[in-house]
């Protein structure tokens, strides 16, 4: 399976994103988890604690710039396309956008994916969207909308 056939619906990630992880990561089995990739990609925030106190500063920025880079810019674009779709990872964009501004929101939907893509990696396997498109809504017996349309009288302007 190629790499950039394995999630052609995954939001913000494309071709080049997919290709460039590929080429910077190579085998994704050599990270334990999705996190340990996110942070190698320099996604995750730094964290300076103590004492039972936790402390999280911006992201370290460590790891492939250019790799950082692509993710977070698919991730903007996703972001800006998230208002016109209602499943749960569109709410959850919007979501953190409103409450923590649009910048915060693309770093986390890019770490997101980073994670994403470690699973589809390390397992060898597809993208399956949660979205669920679902037919327009109708009230309990009303005709078709094409009948509907049919049916309407066309209104002429007088002027």
């Amino acid at each position: 399976m190629s790499a950039a056939s394995a999630w052609p619906g995954c939001g913000g990630v494309g071709p080049l994103t997919a290709t460039a992880l590929v080429a910077a990561v190579g085998n994704a089995q050599r990270f334990k988890n999705g996190r340990e990739l996110s942070a190698y990609l320099g996604l995750v925030p730094r964290q300076h604690s103590s004492g039972g106190k936790t402390v999280l500063l911006g992201i370290t920025k460590r790891g492939d710039r250019y790799l950082r880079t692509l993710l977070i810019h698919g991730a903007r674009s996703a972001l800006r396309q998230c208002k016109l779709e209602g499943d749960a990872r569109s709410r959850w964009m919007a979501r953190i956008s409103a409450a923590r501004g649009p910048n915060v929101a693309a770093v986390a939907m890019a770490n997101k994916n980073a994670r994403i893509l470690w699973a589809l990696l390390s397992r060898g396997d597809r993208y399956r969207s949660s979205r669920v498109l679902t037919p327009a809504v109708l009230r309990p017996g009303s005709p078709p909308p094409v009948e509907r349309a049919r049916g309407a009288k066309l209104r002429v302007a007088n002027d």
